[in-house]
């Protein structure tokens, strides 16, 4: 018995896609209209990023990682924050150009943001840095 063919719709100027017959076209919808939603909180998170640093970012806040020995810093909430010295329990960092000292497990307040200090090793600095109005 001969396999009948389905029809499949082909994007121009490429191959048919699998799936594309076995989406209905609400769902193909409710699809795009959540890609679109979604796509300024993946725009949020991938803001984050830097140089000698690693960053976990949320909506209001990120918590960066530098290294240490080395020129750190990191693009975060729209502004620079950058590693400038640790001297004994003392971080010095600077903010969107403003620099700020903050003891290890304190925090204080830079150019808008909360910046707290929560640990420092021989390889690295972990600071959280948050809008003043959120965390």
């Amino acid at each position: 018995m001969p396999c009948e063919s389905v029809p499949r719709r082909v994007p121009a100027g490429g191959a048919p896609h699998r799936l594309a017959g076995m989406i209905s076209t609400p769902l193909r919808r409710k699809l795009a209209v959540l890609s679109f939603v979604l796509l300024p909180l993946g725009a949020a998170a991938a803001a984050c990023g830097g140089e000698n640093s690693s960053t976990e970012c949320g909506v209001n806040s990120c918590t960066v990682t530098f290294e240490r020995g080395v020129e750190a810093s990191a693009s975060i909430l729209g502004v620079k924050a950058e590693l400038v010295e640790v001297r004994g329990q003392l971080v010095t960092l600077k903010i969107a150009g403003q620099t700020v000292t903050v003891p290890v497990g304190e925090g204080e307040q830079s150019e808008g943001f909360n910046v707290s200090v929560q640990s420092v090793t021989d390889d690295q600095v972990v600071v959280k840095i948050s809008n003043s109005g959120g965390g």
